[in-house]
């Protein structure tokens, strides 16, 4: 079972990265980020108020994750857009139990506490000619 999911909050650990193999393919690669996902809600003196926050795995199946796994930081505002999903398992005394994971369609980073940031060079076959006369 699953449902579309968007919302805003902060990584809540560093980024765990695990490759799994893929026979003779290039293998899988998991970027597993854990983000807590806030509810503020304003008071009347102008501090606001955290109301119904929780805490999801977010998983990010991409060929890119190893590059990703240095981007994404402990303390980074993020917004994860993908689909929820109902993961059920037993606990030690084999009693049944869920968590609810993020399958992350895309994971943005948002402007707060980031003090730069810096872009790659584009790679000359991204380099356009001049235009001619």
């Amino acid at each position: 079972m699953s449902t579309h999911f968007s919302g805003e909050g902060n990584i809540g650990s560093p980024p765990e990265y695990r490759e799994f193999p893929n026979g003779n393919d290039e293998p899988s690669r998991l970027l597993r980020l854990n983000v807590y996902f806030d509810n503020p809600v304003p008071k009347k003196d102008g501090t606001f108020e955290d109301r119904g926050g929780f805490w999801a795995p977010v998983e990010i199946w991409h060929r890119d994750a190893e590059h990703w796994k240095d981007l994404y930081q402990k303390g980074m505002r993020v917004l994860v857009i993908g689909r929820m999903e109902r993961e059920p398992w037993e606990d030690k005394d084999e009693k049944p139990r869920e968590t609810w994971q993020i399958n992350a369609r895309s994971v943005g980073i948002l402007p707060y506490r980031i003090e730069s940031v810096t872009l790659s060079p584009k790679p000359a076959s991204a380099e356009q000619p001049p235009p001619s006369e």
